[in-house]
C-alpha cells in the first residue's frame, strides 16, 4: 500500500503549531501510512507556486489549519482553500479542517466538513495540547481507513450484531436470595434524581429538622430532601457527561442497564451505539487496553472484526457510553481508570457519556461531568415495583404487599431503598408476611449492605482500617447510634461521628494512639462506612445521620441488648414515643426478656405513684372489671374499662378499635365481649348525649328500660325517669322541660347507673392527671406489645406482668 500522500495549508503566523502536528503525524509516517508535505519542505530554487500547485492536486488527504490568520491569509483562503474546495466536491479528496485558534468560521466554505478535534474545540484552548493533537491524528487515520464510508450504515450495522451482547448483559438481573434471573424490563422502576448532591447542601441541623418532631413524626420523610425530582431519563438527555451518584442499592446499575435495552431498541439514541462497560472488568483485564480497545475487544466477541470500527463510530459521536461501578475499582487500577475515561471522554466529546458511582466514594471531579444524585424511591415507586414483582407470581400479593407494608412505618422507610424493597419483597413472597420479630429482618437488611451485596458480585473493597471486621462495624455503629439517640439527636456534625470512631477503635489492640493519627484514621473509616454501606449519610455539609431512622434504632438496641442487664438508664424513657420502636427491637434481641419487661413494669407503675386521686381511679377500674362478670381474661376486661372511662372523663369520643384498644391487643377474642361492652357503650354513650343532645339521651334511655337482661329494680327507676321526660310530640314544652329540668334529671340518671353498675364517675381530673394517665395508658400499651412480640420471656415473669397490668400500685406487686 502506498503512502497517502497528504498536504498541509497553513499561515505562516501558526508555523509552531504546524509543526507540534507534524510531531504527532510522526508514527503515521513511520508506519508508511502517509507522507506529510507543507510549503516549508520547498527546496531552495525551486518555484513556489508551482510545488504548492504540485501537491495540492495530488494530494488525497488536505489538512486546513483553521486560525484567525489562516482566513485572513489570501493565499490559504483564496487560492489554497479554493482549490481545496473544488476537489473536494469533486470526491478527489478528503479535505479536513483543523481547529488550531478561536475565530469565527461559521459559514465559511468548509463549515459543513467534519472539523478536528472532534468536539470543535481549538487546540490551543485545551488544557493538554497533546490530548488536542492525539484527537487530530486520530481523526485522520480513521479517515484513512474509511476514506468514504457511510457512518449511518456502519451504526446500524453494529447496533445489530451487538443486540444479543446487549440483551445478555444487560437484559436481567439477579440479586440477593432470587433463585432464577428476572428481567430488568419486567421489574425496572422509574428512577428519579436530584440535581443537587445532598452532602454539598449548605444547611443547618435546626433547617434538617424544620418541622420535624421528635415524638410525633413521618417516619417514611425522615431525611427526605425537599429539592425538585426529574426522571432520570430526562437527566440523561439533558447533559451530554452525566456522573450518577447513589447509595448502596439504589438501583444505578440497574438503571444504567435499562438505558441500554432502550438505546438498542431504538426507544432512546435509536442512532447510536449503546455501550455497556463494568468498571471493574475493564481495570482488571489483562495488558490494561485504553477504553477504546477494550470496547474493540467487546465488539470482536460479537463479530464485528475491524477494530476502526470503534474508532469510527467514536470520532462520529455516535455511541451511548454506560460506565458502570467507578466504586468497585480497585485502589490499585484507580489512577489508570480514572485517567483512560478523562482522556476517552475529552479525545471523544461528541459522545453521550453516563458514569455510576457511590456517592461517598468520589474523591475526585471529572471537569466535564455533571453530577447527580439517585432520589430514594416515594410511595409510589414502591407502590410500582411491588405491583411488577408480585403481579405474574401471585396477583393477590401486589395488592395486599403495600399495605402489609404501610402497618410497619420502619419497613416502609427501609423500602425507599430499592435493594432493602427486593429483599422485602423475597421476605414476603416466602412467608406471605413479615415476621414478627422485625430485629430479624433488619439485622438480613444490614447483612445486605455489610456484607452480601458486595460478596454477591466478588467486590473486595479496601479496609481502611485492618481491625474494624464486620462485627466491629457494627460495634461502632451500635455506639454512635446509641450515643446520638441518647442525646435525642438524629442529625449530628462530622465532629460527633470522627470523635467516636476515636475513642473506638483507640482501644483496638495496635491502635496508633497519636492524636493526627487517630483523626485521619476516623475520618478515614467514616468515608469507608457511608461509600462502602451507606449507613452513615451526609444530609449537608459536615451533618450526618444514618441513612434510615430504622437501623439507628435498630443499632441503639443493640447497644442495650450487649450491655450488662442494668436497664434503669433506659426504662425511663418509656414514656417517650421515640423510644417504643427501640424498645420493641430489644426484647426481640435478648435471649431472655424477663429482666427489662419486668423494669419496664416497675417504671410504668410508679408513674401515678404519688397521686393519690390517680390511685383510687385504678381501684375504681379494677373493682368494676371483677364485679362485670365476664368469663374472659380479666386484664382485658379491665382494659376495656380504664380505656372507657379515660374517655368519658376527657369529654372525647372514645372509640374501642382494634388499632388504639389496648384491651384487643390483651385478648383477641375481645369481640366475644359485646354483651358486657355493647351494654355498656350504651351507658358511656347516654353520658354523653344528656349534655349534647336531649333527643338521642331519650332514645337511649327508653332502649335500656326495655332491655330484659338488665336488673329489674334498674328497670324500674329508669321507668320514672323516663315517664319524666314530656312528649316530643310538644317541641317548645319538651325543649323548656329540659331547660329548667334537664341538669337535675341528669344528675339522678348518673347516681342511679353509679349505684347500679359502678360507671358514670365524674374524676373531675386536671389537665396534668389527663396527660399522666395518657403516659400510663400508651406506656402499658408499649408494655403489651412487647409481651405479644417474638421475644423469649419466661411463662412466671409472663402471667405475673399481665396479672397485675393496670392495678394500682399496693395492688400491682410492684412494691415488692
Amino acid at each position: 500500500m502506498q503512502p497517502i500522500e497528504i498536504f498541509i495549508s497553513y499561515a505562516r503566523e501558526d508555523e509552531l503549531l504546524m509543526k507540534e502536528l507534524e510531531k504527532h503525524l510522526s508514527n503515521l509516517k513511520n508506519q508508511g501510512i502517509i507522507r506529510g508535505w507543507h510549503n516549508q519542505q520547498i527546496p531552495a530554487g525551486a518555484k513556489w507556486a508551482e510545488q504548492i500547485d504540485h501537491y495540492l492536486e495530488s494530494a488525497q488527504i488536505i489538512l486546513l489549519l483553521i486560525s484567525p490568520d489562516f482566513l485572513a491569509s489570501r493565499k490559504c483562503y483564496e487560492v489554497e482553500l479554493r482549490r481545496a474546495m473544488e476537489r473536494h466536491k469533486a470526491k478527489e479528496v478528503i479535505v479536513i479542517p483543523v481547529l488550531l485558534r478561536p475565530v469565527d468560521w461559521q459559514g465559511a466554505p468548509f463549515s459543513k466538513l467534519q472539523a478536528l478535534p472532534q468536539n470543535e474545540k481549538p487546540i490551543n484552548t485545551w488544557e493538554n495540547q497533546d490530548e488536542a493533537f492525539q484527537n487530530v491524528v486520530t481523526g485522520i487515520r480513521y479517515a484513512i481507513t474509511f476514506p468514504h464510508s457511510d457512518v449511518n450504515e456502519i451504526v446500524q450495522e453494529v447496533r445489530q450484531k451487538i443486540s444479543r451482547d446487549i440483551q445478555k448483559r444487560c437484559g436481567t438481573m439477579r440479586v440477593l436470595d432470587m433463585e432464577q434471573p428476572i428481567t430488568i424490563n419486567s421489574i425496572y422502576t422509574t428512577v428519579n434524581i436530584l440535581e443537587k448532591l445532598t452532602g454539598n447542601r449548605r444547611r443547618s441541623i435546626e433547617q434538617l429538622l424544620e418541622g420535624f418532631n421528635s415524638e410525633d413524626f413521618d417516619r417514611f420523610s425522615f431525611g427526605r430532601i425537599q429539592q425538585k425530582r426529574i426522571p432520570g431519563l430526562a437527566a440523561v438527555q439533558k447533559h451530554d457527561k452525566l456522573l450518577i451518584l447513589g447509595k448502596p442499592g439504589a438501583g444505578k446499575t440497574t438503571f444504567l442497564k435499562w438505558l441500554a435495552l432502550q438505546c438498542q431498541a431504538g426507544h432512546l439514541y435509536e442512532n447510536r451505539v449503546p455501550i455497556f462497560v463494568t468498571l471493574k472488568e475493564f481495570a482488571e483485564t489483562a495488558g490494561r487496553p485504553n477504553l477504546t480497545k477494550f470496547i474493540a475487544r467487546q465488539f470482536t466477541e460479537c463479530g464485528i472484526e475491524k477494530a476502526e470500527v470503534v474508532t469510527q463510530i467514536l470520532l462520529e459521536g455516535r455511541s451511548l457510553i454506560l460506565l458502570d461501578g467507578l466504586d468497585e475499582v480497585r485502589a490499585e487500577d484507580q489512577n489508570h481508570i480514572l485517567k483512560t475515561i478523562q482522556q476517552t471522554s475529552r479525545q471523544f466529546d461528541g459522545n453521550q457519556f453516563v458514569m455510576t458511582c457511590r456517592i461517598a466514594a468520589k474523591e475526585y471531579t471529572f471537569e466535564k461531568f455533571t453530577e447527580v444524585e439517585v432520589a430514594d424511591f416515594d410511595t409510589e415507586q414502591i407502590a410500582d415495583f411491588a405491583f411488577k414483582w408480585f403481579q405474574h407470581k401471585d396477583p393477590t400479593k401486589a395488592t395486599e404487599f403495600p399495605k402489609a407494608l404501610g402497618a410497619h412505618p420502619g419497613l416502609q422507610e427501609l423500602a425507599t431503598n430499592p435493594l432493602l424493597l427486593t429483599l422485602l419483597c423475597l421476605v414476603y413472597e416466602e412467608q406471605a408476611g413479615f415476621p414478627a420479630n422485625r430485629a430479624e429482618l433488619y439485622k438480613e437488611g444490614l447483612d445486605v449492605l455489610l456484607k452480601k451485596w458486595d460478596g454477591k458480585r466478588n467486590i473486595t473493597r479496601d479496609v481502611v482500617y485492618k481491625q474494624l471486621s464486620f462485627n466491629r462495624k457494627e460495634d461502632l455503629l451500635s455506639q454512635i447510634a446509641f450515643n446520638a439517640f441518647m442525646r435525642s439527636e438524629y442529625f449530628f456534625k462530622q465532629r460527633f461521628v470522627e470523635m467516636e470512631i476515636q475513642d473506638y477503635i483507640r482501644n483496638l489492640p495496635d491502635a496508633n494512639l497519636d492524636p493526627e493519627a487517630l483523626q485521619l484514621d476516623s475520618e478515614a473509616v467514616l468515608k469507608s462506612i457511608q461509600a462502602q454501606h451507606g449507613l452513615l449519610v451526609e444530609r449537608a455539609r459536615g451533618i450526618y445521620s444514618f441513612s434510615h431512622l430504622t437501623f439507628q434504632e435498630y443499632f441503639t438496641a443493640r447497644q442495650i441488648e450487649k450491655s450488662d442487664g442494668d436497664f434503669t438508664n433506659i426504662v425511663c424513657h418509656i414514656i417517650e414515643k421515640r423510644w417504643r420502636e427501640v424498645f420493641l427491637l430489644t426484647v426481640g434481641m435478648l435471649r431472655n426478656a424477663d429482666k427489662l419487661l419486668l423494669a419496664m413494669k416497675q417504671e410504668i407503675d410508679s408513674l401515678l405513684l404519688k397521686d393519690e386521686k390517680l390511685q383510687q381511679f385504678l381501684d375504681s377500674v379494677a373493682q368494676k372489671s371483677c364485679s362485670a362478670k365476664a368469663l374472659y381474661k380479666l386484664n382485658a376486661v379491665r382494659a376495656f374499662y380504664f380505656e372507657y372511662a379515660l374517655g368519658f372523663n376527657r369529654k372525647q369520643g372514645y372509640v374501642l378499635n382494634r388499632e388504639h384498644s389496648l384491651a384487643c391487643a390483651l385478648d383477641d377474642a375481645i369481640a366475644k365481649l359485646d354483651r358486657i361492652l355493647s351494654f355498656d357503650r350504651r351507658l358511656y354513650n347516654l353520658n354523653h348525649a344528656l349534655d349534647d343532645d336531649r333527643a338521642l339521651a331519650r332514645v337511649i334511655v327508653l332502649s335500656l328500660a326495655r332491655d330484659s337482661d338488665l336488673d329489674r329494680d334498674f328497670q324500674q327507676r329508669l321507668q320514672r325517669l323516663k315517664e319524666e321526660i314530656p312528649s316530643v310530640n310538644n317541641p317548645e314544652k319538651y325543649k323548656q322541660w329540659w331547660k329548667t329540668n334537664g341538669s337535675t334529671w341528669t344528675k339522678q340518671l348518673r347516681i342511679i347507673m353509679l349505684q347500679h353498675f359502678n360507671i358514670g364517675h365524674d374524676w373531675q381530673f386536671t389537665d396534668v392527671q389527663k396527660d399522666l394517665l395518657q403516659e400510663y395508658h400508651n406506656a402499658n400499651r408499649l408494655l403489651v406489645a412487647c409481651l405479644s412480640s417474638d421475644c423469649y420471656v419466661s411463662r412466671k415473669v409472663r402471667e405475673e406482668i399481665e396479672a397485675t397490668l393496670l392495678l394500682p400500685y399496693n395492688r400491682s406487686g410492684s412494691s415488692t
